[in-house]
């Protein structure tokens, strides 16, 4: 059976194109820096201390869970550290959302852990006990801490067997065999240490950061929950390993439609991977049938940040990949049977990123319109850049492309007030309704720097309805789940999902954007497991919890204002 995005009809298809808002006039909006007023204090910490060792360019990822379950979104700032004998250990931050625009930094009784060189965040409830549990990548072992409850974690990576020692960057979890458990896909990177590091040159008298080419690539890997708290590497005997990868981004997705869940892995200087799953416990790479291995010259570029999600219309998941400066971002559309075409260098998306590093990228609907919006983290890896290339800036302003339909973007970032324009040297990127106005805000990491929260303020001058699953015999995050609402004869949908950015993970919940419409329904709810749950019709302007078999177990207003 086709899951709910590829049955769409051509009447319900056509209604989605020329349907709802598009081309009508947007809100007025900005994205008002709340860092100070929320009580965010993180700064991130690389080591840099002159060698310029290659993981200082990386910078560290951001999530927003929900970490108590109380229905606000919490944050999670991953830090890395000094370089040992030089400084103190930095440490992540754990932040707890007061529900009224503030936050609570938590991390010293929270229990995560010694210091580590953290880069990259993904959460979910791998053991189905109600409560979130974090998966932290790191330049070596990286960590898997287990929600006690009452934002208390304990480390269970030897118990569970995860530490993964390489050099781990995005990771997402995934029930690639729908089992009802949570797998754990890791992304990693290159084969790096202190006492390998090479010398390389931009201006050819200074040392200054090597690319990825100069180091080995190193193989992902894939963690199957086998219960009792317990994974087992099945990489290769899931067609995975791959030696040559270097990666930094994931995203997940059911390209295809066939209803089991893909893996689209965004590598740096190698081709990309598209992974179909088989349905059978393995993965098979058609990255370069599909047309997304390399760009249109046939050349692999710098991947960074990925994600997917259907952008025009057409009941396809399409994918943003955020590239190096003069490579452009990837707006690869999927146009069915298989394959896409980058449709970047001929839209606004490519033109305005050209000279522009991104980092983390994302598809969402800032303007509750209904049509996925386009975010991008950006800032440089080499903070010399300029000496040599005067064009380029190590700290840049992010972008927001604004979704005007019918395979359209524009440029809104200059009209989204000065905290968006702010340059930064831009690495993670995550969104969520924070503070559940209806519409979504935007936090940014920064390499080396302080974290920035950006409020969405205007968005939601339209109509909303964010959707909570719980899953009883599929995952209790619903993480694999595709929901469909239909407003104004027109039908939105997405997936539930782990992972996505870069080094980062946005909230679980979905929202999706109404217009103007004061109602929805149906609600349709594709179950990984394969119930399908229907809602006929909900007020907009709610927040839904849904479990799979029982319905709609929840609902409460959003505290617009």
């Amino acid at each position: 059976m086709r899951c709910l995005p590829m049955t769409l009809g051509a009447t319900a298809l056509t209604l989605m194109m020329i349907g709802g808002s598009i081309g009508a006039q947007p809100p007025s909006i900005s994205f008002d820096d709340a860092t100070s007023a929320a009580g965010i204090r993180f700064v991130h910490r690389n080591g840099a201390f002159g060698k310029k060792f290659l993981p200082e360019t990386m910078g560290a990822g951001v999530a927003f869970i929900d970490a108590d379950g109380d229905g606000w979104q919490d944050l999670l700032f991953v830090n890395s550290t000094s370089w040992p004998g030089r400084g103190a250990a930095a440490h992540s931050a754990l932040y707890r959302n007061n529900g009224n625009g503030t936050f609570t930094d938590v991390a010293a009784a929270a229990g995560l852990g010694p210091a580590l060189y953290g880069l990259g965040v993904a959460a979910g409830d791998y053991d189905n006990d109600g409560r979130i549990d974090l998966y932290i990548t790191a330049l070596g072992a990286n960590r898997l801490l287990r929600n006690l409850g009452g934002f208390k974690f304990t480390d269970v990576t030897a118990a569970a067997g995860v530490g993964d020692p390489g050099f781990s960057t995005s990771a997402a979890w995934i029930d690639y065999d729908k089992d009802g458990r949570l797998d754990l896909y890791v992304a990693n990177y290159v084969g790096w240490s202190a006492e390998q590091d090479l010398w390389c040159t931009i201006d050819g008298r200074n040392k200054s950061y090597c690319t990825p080419e100069s180091y080995p690539g190193q193989s992902a890997t894939l963690y199957r929950n086998a219960g009792g708290g317990r994974f087992e590497n099945v990489t290769a005997k899931a067609g995975l390993a791959d030696p040559a990868a270097k990666a930094l981004g994931v995203t997940v997705l059911d390209y295809d439609g066939d209803t089991w869940p893909d893996l689209f892995v965004a590598n740096d200087t190698q081709p990309n991977r598209l992974y179909r799953n088989q349905g059978t416990g393995t993965f098979v790479d058609v990255a370069i049938s599909a047309g997304v291995a390399f760009n249109e010259a046939g050349v692999a570029r710098a991947g960074m940040g990925v994600d997917a999600a259907d952008y025009d219309g057409s009941g396809r998941p399409s994918l943003i990949i955020g590239n190096f400066s003069n490579e452009m971002m990837a707006l690869y559309t999927n146009h069915g049977n298989g394959l896409f075409v980058d449709d970047a260098a001929r839209s606004t998306i490519g033109r305005a990123t050209r000279l522009s590093l991104t980092f983390a990228c994302f598809f969402f609907d800032f303007d509750l319109d209904g049509w996925p919006d386009v975010f991008a983290a950006n800032g440089h890896v080499a903070d010399d850049i300029a000496a040599v290339q005067p064009t380029l800036k190590y700290a840049q302003p992010a972008h927001l492309f604004r979704n005007l339909g019918n395979r359209r973007f524009e440029d809104a970032s200059a009209s989204m007030g000065p905290a968006l324009q702010r340059p930064v040297v831009g690495r993670g990127a995550a969104y969520a309704d924070y503070d559940q106005d209806g519409d979504l805000d935007v936090v940014i990491t920064a390499n080396n720097g302080p974290a920035r929260l950006l409020r969405n303020n205007g968005g939601n001058a339209r109509q909303s309805l964010r959707i909570r699953l719980q899953g009883s015999s599929s995952n209790r995050d619903g993480i694999g789940a595709v929901v469909s609402v239909t407003a104004g004869g027109r039908k939105r949908w997405a997936m539930v999902r782990s992972g996505s950015s870069y080094l980062s993970q946005s909230e679980l919940p979905l929202t999706f954007g109404l217009g103007n419409d004061a109602n929805a329904g149906p609600i349709e709810v594709a179950w990984p497991g394969g119930r399908r749950d229907v809602v006929p019709t909900m007020a907009a302007n709610q927040v839904v919890t849904i479990m799979e078999g029982s319905g709609v177990t929840n609902a409460r207003p959003l505290a617009k204002r």
